[in-house]
Protein backbone atom coordinates (compact mmCIF):
# COMPACT_ATOMS: atom_id res chain seq x y z
CA UNK A 1 0.00 0.00 0.00
CA UNK A 2 1.78 3.25 -0.87
CA UNK A 3 1.56 6.08 1.52
CA UNK A 4 2.28 9.24 1.45
CA UNK A 5 2.97 11.89 4.34
CA UNK A 6 2.55 15.39 4.55
CA UNK A 7 4.74 18.09 6.34
CA UNK A 8 5.37 21.35 7.02
CA UNK A 9 1.79 23.15 7.17
CA UNK A 10 1.26 25.94 10.11
CA UNK A 11 0.08 29.29 10.66
CA UNK A 12 1.98 32.23 8.83
CA UNK A 13 0.89 35.88 7.93
CA UNK A 14 0.22 37.18 5.12
CA UNK A 15 3.29 37.69 2.83
CA UNK A 16 5.29 34.87 4.28
CA UNK A 17 6.57 31.70 3.39
CA UNK A 18 6.12 28.13 4.16
CA UNK A 19 7.58 24.81 2.86
CA UNK A 20 5.28 21.77 2.34
CA UNK A 21 7.23 18.55 2.55
CA UNK A 22 5.98 15.12 0.93
CA UNK A 23 7.43 12.01 1.96
CA UNK A 24 6.21 8.89 -0.54
CA UNK A 25 6.60 5.14 0.99
CA UNK A 26 7.06 3.71 -2.40
CA UNK A 27 10.72 3.83 -3.51
CA UNK A 28 9.42 3.49 -7.09
CA UNK A 29 7.58 6.67 -6.71
CA UNK A 30 10.23 8.44 -9.47
CA UNK A 31 8.42 6.59 -12.08
CA UNK A 32 4.69 8.82 -11.56
CA UNK A 33 3.91 12.22 -12.20
CA UNK A 34 2.75 13.71 -8.22
CA UNK A 35 0.81 17.23 -7.38
CA UNK A 36 -0.47 19.33 -4.49
CA UNK A 37 -3.61 19.64 -4.34
CA UNK A 38 -5.98 21.96 -1.26
CA UNK A 39 -9.45 22.09 -0.27
CA UNK A 40 -10.59 25.18 1.77
CA UNK A 41 -13.55 24.68 4.21
CA UNK A 42 -16.86 24.51 1.78
CA UNK A 43 -15.14 24.40 -1.41
CA UNK A 44 -14.02 21.01 -3.68
CA UNK A 45 -10.38 20.11 -3.58
CA UNK A 46 -8.27 21.97 -6.12
CA UNK A 47 -5.44 21.50 -8.27
CA UNK A 48 -2.36 23.48 -7.38
CA UNK A 49 0.93 22.57 -8.94
CA UNK A 50 2.23 19.18 -10.37
CA UNK A 51 5.28 17.74 -11.69
CA UNK A 52 6.02 14.80 -14.24
CA UNK A 53 8.00 11.77 -13.68
CA UNK A 54 11.35 13.44 -13.77
CA UNK A 55 10.89 17.01 -12.49
CA UNK A 56 11.09 18.18 -16.52
CA UNK A 57 7.59 19.88 -16.39
CA UNK A 58 5.65 21.35 -13.96
CA UNK A 59 1.93 23.35 -13.90
CA UNK A 60 0.50 25.46 -11.58
CA UNK A 61 -3.12 26.84 -11.02
CA UNK A 62 -3.32 30.29 -12.52
CA UNK A 63 -4.12 31.45 -8.49
CA UNK A 64 -0.18 30.35 -7.65
CA UNK A 65 1.76 31.23 -10.28
CA UNK A 66 4.84 33.26 -9.78
CA UNK A 67 4.46 32.30 -5.89
CA UNK A 68 4.48 28.44 -5.43
CA UNK A 69 7.40 25.93 -6.77
CA UNK A 70 7.20 22.20 -6.96
CA UNK A 71 10.06 20.31 -6.98
CA UNK A 72 11.29 16.21 -5.88
CA UNK A 73 13.91 14.50 -5.12
CA UNK A 74 14.04 10.98 -6.11
CA UNK A 75 16.63 9.46 -4.37
CA UNK A 76 14.88 10.77 -1.29
CA UNK A 77 11.07 9.95 -2.65
CA UNK A 78 10.00 13.43 -1.16
CA UNK A 79 8.32 16.09 -3.08
CA UNK A 80 8.11 19.50 -1.75
CA UNK A 81 5.78 22.59 -2.45
CA UNK A 82 7.62 25.91 -1.83
CA UNK A 83 4.96 28.50 -1.18
CA UNK A 84 6.16 32.49 -0.88
CA UNK A 85 3.91 35.65 -0.72
CA UNK A 86 0.83 33.77 0.90
CA UNK A 87 -2.15 35.39 0.86
CA UNK A 88 -5.20 34.86 3.38
CA UNK A 89 -7.18 32.53 0.33
CA UNK A 90 -4.07 30.22 0.64
CA UNK A 91 -5.48 29.44 3.47
CA UNK A 92 -6.79 25.61 3.21
CA UNK A 93 -5.79 21.72 3.82
CA UNK A 94 -2.54 20.46 1.57
CA UNK A 95 -2.47 17.36 0.02
CA UNK A 96 -0.06 15.22 -1.79
CA UNK A 97 -1.37 12.92 -4.67
CA UNK A 98 0.89 10.85 -6.92
CA UNK A 99 -0.52 9.91 -10.40
CA UNK A 100 -0.20 7.18 -12.89
CA UNK A 101 2.99 5.25 -14.08
CA UNK A 102 4.67 7.88 -16.50
CA UNK A 103 1.84 9.77 -17.44
CA UNK A 104 1.48 13.10 -20.17
CA UNK A 105 4.34 15.29 -19.80
CA UNK A 106 2.63 18.30 -18.38
CA UNK A 107 0.91 16.75 -15.22
CA UNK A 108 -2.76 16.77 -15.46
CA UNK A 109 -4.76 19.25 -12.88
CA UNK A 110 -8.27 17.02 -12.42
CA UNK A 111 -8.66 15.09 -9.32
CA UNK A 112 -9.27 11.89 -11.00
CA UNK A 113 -5.90 11.33 -12.41
CA UNK A 114 -4.26 10.86 -9.28
CA UNK A 115 -4.61 7.94 -7.16
CA UNK A 116 -2.75 8.38 -3.67
CA UNK A 117 -3.72 10.77 -1.18
CA UNK A 118 -1.92 11.87 1.97
CA UNK A 119 -3.92 12.70 4.97
CA UNK A 120 -3.16 16.76 4.39
CA UNK A 121 -1.66 19.23 6.21
CA UNK A 122 -3.04 22.43 7.54
CA UNK A 123 -2.09 26.11 6.43
CA UNK A 124 -3.31 29.01 7.73
CA UNK A 125 -2.37 32.33 6.73
CA UNK A 126 -3.65 35.22 8.78
CA UNK A 127 -4.15 38.52 7.61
Amino acid sequence: QVQLAESGGGLVQAGGSLRLSCACSDRTVSMYYMGWFRQAPGKGREFVAGINWNGGSTDYADSVKGRFTISRDNAKSTVSLQMNSLKSEDTAVYYCARGHRGGPWVPPKNVEEYDYWGQGTQVTVSS
